[in-house]
């Protein structure tokens, strides 16, 4: 059922600060600064200045930034920065993943490869389940809200390069991410509402600047195939990727939630997707892969490049929350206040 009430709308978030001359060139234009040559070429291809610089660029496609005119989303100087960027970002990813033969053998061994859960895993998910503390767990939300807080925009620019019945079954995934017309259900909406219950800003964009450069890319990397035709194979590959392994995660961590006795209200989200993406795994996977390659099977490799290149940057985000909390210390720039406890909690 459609809402008849209009809910108020979230104002664009502020300019976050500069971490080196990429993202300083980009902030400069959208100021209405005069701008300065940045090389990316000479960047740390997964670093806090090319991610960020590269992140901001996107955000204009989204909500865009405080002050900042909205024409400014196709401004010539940083379209063409950004295509820099761009490439800079790709050529290491392409890089670092094993190159794909293209084959309908390859994407079936590699969607097969996704469903296998190890005994013992390792992961976020594994760690907050076992022993996480309140403060891990909240530091792991607040990371993810650059991505779940717009959840379901990046794929949705996939939809106009799709056609037949590879549009219609995303479609109908999209629709469920949307909360099927029913925007309390959305599930950026009930991020929102885990985050509220976590003593967690909910406001869109608010832990930009404390996010590391491995929390932009994951992000950066939907956007990255989102915003190109050319990579819609990748963009299905990267869908799928998150899928077909999104349900056994989000059942260990509506485990953790419940074992350090958090409210309901925070446990929803996750306790939607362990069915919601059990049931997407299979629409993804013959009601738009097939499909989808049947008509174009050119499109194999670049799938299995976004399947890849998905699970490297999942990887690397994981790891690194796990070298922080290891070590004991906070995996954000600016970490969060402690909380002493939550409403409902136990």
């Amino acid at each position: 059922m459609l809402s008849r009430t209009a809910p108020p709308v979230d104002p664009p978030p502020p300019l976050p600060h500069s971490r080196g001359p990429l993202s300083s060139a980009v902030l400069a234009v959208l100021r209405g600064e005069p701008a300065f040559r940045a090389d990316p070429a000479q960047a740390d291809q997964y670093g806090d200045d090319l991610q960020l610089a590269l992140y901001c660029c996107y955000e204009l496609h989204y909500r865009g930034f405080a002050d900042v005119p909205d024409d400014r989303e196709w401004e010539p100087g940083l379209l063409a920065l950004r295509r820099e960027l761009e490439r800079v970002f790709e050529r290491a990813l392409r890089a670092d993943v094993p190159a794909a033969a293209g084959s309908r053998e390859e994407v079936t061994a590699e969607l097969d490869a996704l469903l296998v859960e190890p005994v013992d895993g390792r992961g976020p998910s594994w760690h907050l389940r076992r022993h996480g503390t309140l403060a891990q767990l909240r530091e792991y939300v607040a990371l993810r809200s650059l991505y779940h807080l717009k959840e379901a925009d990046p794929q949705a620019w996939v939809i106009p390069r799709l056609s037949g019945p590879a549009k219609a079954a995303l479609v109908s995934v999209e629709h469920d991410e949307y909360g099927a017309g029913d925007p309390d259900r959305m599930h950026s909406r009930l991020f929102a509402d885990m985050m509220a219950a976590l003593d967690l800003d909910t406001t869109y964009g608010h832990y930009l600047d404390a996010a590391p450069a491995w929390a932009l890319a994951e992000v950066n990397f939907m956007s990255l195939c989102g915003l190109h035709r050319r990579l819609r194979g990748a963009l299905v590959g990267q869908f799928a990727a998150v899928e077909l392994t999104s349900s056994p995660g989000s059942e260990r961590l509506v485990r953790a939630m419940r074992r350090l006795g958090c409210p309901q209200a925070a446990i929803d989200f996750y306790d939607e997707h362990v069915e919601a993406d059990a049931v997407h795994e299979q629409v993804v996977r013959h009601g738009v892969i097939a499909p989808m390659l049947a008509a174009e099977p050119a499109l194999s490799a670049d799938l299995v490049f976004g399947v890849r290149g998905s699970s490297l940057l999942a990887d690397r985000f994981g790891d690194a929350l796990l070298e922080a909390w290891t070590a004991g210390r906070s995996a954000m720039r600016i970490p969060l206040p402690d909380v002493a406890t939550l409403a409902g909690s136990a």
